[in-house]
């Protein structure tokens, strides 16, 4: 099962919209999550928030860069950017998405 957490242990049901960018080279690439209204702001505090990570059956991958985006002090969404730094980090990557998708009923298109 492919799923997307903030704090070990607890998923994300919020399906982020992601995009992709990546090097003319191929040697890196950056994925840039947005979740609008997610769950964990409901919590009532976000110190939980210790990174994203994406787990499936073949582990994890983490991202400290988390931001939340705030409207009249008010939480609103969430932005983490995953910096991929290798032809075979942007690889697990793209498997990890390949599952999500699918559990998601999500799609791909290139802007």
């Amino acid at each position: 099962m492919a799923q997307i957490q903030f704090s070990r242990g607890v998923s994300e049901p919020v399906v982020p919209e992601v995009r992709l960018t990546r090097a003319k080279s191929g040697n890196s690439g950056t994925a840039t999550f947005r979740f609008e209204g997610p769950t964990i702001l409901d919590a009532a505090s976000t110190d939980d928030i210790t990174g994203m990570y994406l787990v499936d059956e073949e582990g994890e991958i983490v991202t400290r860069e988390v931001k939340g985006k705030f409207i009249n002090g008010k939480p609103t969404s969430v932005e983490a950017i995953l910096i991929m730094n290798s032809q075979d980090e942007w690889d697990r990557f793209m498997r990890f998405m390949e599952r999500y998708a699918k559990e998601n009923d999500l799609g791909f298109s290139k802007a």
